[in-house]
């Protein structure tokens, strides 16, 4: 069983480098992916409200909290883990688009710890800024009422660009720890970076593998032959040495497996030099200016 190392975030909160995204898992299959995932050694879980699976987040994680052996990963292996702790697992969700605004996002944050049946968030975040609702600054306030009654341990934001975040630190106390944002080699979002760097936030990528799409670069093919390693391995590694935060979904548990088997090796300068030249600007998903 391997297990991803942890970053600290601005309050000192650690968090797994590589979590397991739940991006457009079903529902019904949430809780025995999640259980193979936590078998397989990911402590991190990155779910929202928008996907429907909280339930079965919650699900998976609480067969492995409690007393006795729990059993490893889905499929009747007839393996066995020892129990965790809920200070064990790193449990992110977020807020959806409908519910910005002060009272809207406490009770959507009500809702969400219904649905996972947790005393706390590890981190809570809002999903997309919704720039011309024009509310995030205020629901952002909603968050660090949640993070000073302590029923999260830490907030942010996702898809939020310079601007956004500019705008929101006018208003906002709280730094956010994570801005969550779609990166991957096609899109590397350098000024951005630049100002995460400048803020002490730390950048949490989704869709890191660029939904597939980047896993057929020639670059990466390249240098993933080189290393014996699988493409997502190694735009995975590249991730981990940049310091980013990623969370790949996967459907299988042998691809669960294969996410998280990077920490055995590195890629060289030279290799790096070469991810680095990939970025061409590509988006996979939408521009977040254009999501209200």
């Amino acid at each position: 069983m391997k297990t991803s190392p942890r970053l600290s975030l601005n309050n000192g909160v650690l968090i797994d480098q590589l979590g397991y995204g739940l991006y457009k898992v079903p529902p019904s299959d949430a809780a025995g992916l999640v259980q193979a995932a936590i078998a397989a050694g990911y402590r991190h879980f990155d779910t929202a409200a928008m996907y429907g699976n909280e339930t079965g987040v919650a699900r998976g994680i609480s067969a492995y909290i409690g007393s006795g052996s729990s059993p490893a990963a889905a499929g009747g292996s007839g393996e066995f883990a020892p129990p965790l702790s809920r200070q064990d697992i790193f449990v992110t969700t977020k807020l959806w688009n409908d519910h910005h605004g002060y009272d809207a996002a406490l009770r959507a944050f009500d809702d969400s710890m219904v649905s996972l049946g947790l005393d706390y968030v590890d981190l809570y975040l809002i999903h997309w800024p919704c720039p011309r609702k024009g509310l995030f600054p205020e629901t952002y306030r909603a968050l660090e009422t949640l993070y000073r009654e302590g029923r999260v341990r830490a907030i942010g934001v996702s898809n939020f660009q310079p601007a956004h975040l500019d705008r929101l630190l006018q208003t906002a106390e709280v730094v956010p720890a994570v801005n969550q944002v779609e990166l991957h080699p096609w899109l590397q979002q350098h000024e951005l970076q630049r100002k995460h760097t400048e803020l002490g936030i730390r950048t949490e990528a989704w869709s890191p593998l660029g939904r597939g799409q980047v896993l057929a670069d020639p670059v990466v093919q390249a240098c993933a032959a080189e290393h014996r390693r699988t493409p997502a391995q190694i735009i995975l590694r590249w991730h981990m040495q940049l310091g980013n935060i990623a969370i790949p979904k996967a459907s299988t548990e042998a691809r669960i497996r294969e996410n998280l088997d990077v920490f055995g090796f590195e890629l060289s300068p030279r290799d790096m030099e070469a991810m680095a030249g990939l970025d061409r600007g590509h988006r996979t998903g939408s521009h977040p200016d254009n999501v209200n």
